[in-house]
């Protein structure tokens, strides 16, 4: 993948990110941090492994660290 592409990819991902993020108003906060954690994780992933995989794997990493994070004590 060109260094083009790559930026136009986390551009494309941080703006649905963004714009998802919106649709958090209900949510707990363990819950927003379990989304916010996959799509920061998938974004991760996508930029160290590339393809669906590395998103994949990066997004579901990404999604129990933000849900531990959160978690209340």
């Amino acid at each position: 993948m060109n260094s083009t592409h790559q930026t136009l990819s986390l551009t494309v991902a941080a703006l649905l990110a963004a714009l998802s993020l919106g649709g958090c108003a209900g949510m707990t906060q363990q819950e927003r941090g379990t989304a916010t954690g996959a799509v920061i994780g998938g974004v991760a992933g996508n930029v160290v492994g590339g393809g669906l995989l590395g998103t994949a794997a990066g997004a579901a990493v990404g999604g129990v660290i933000g849900h531990e994070v959160t978690k209340q004590k």
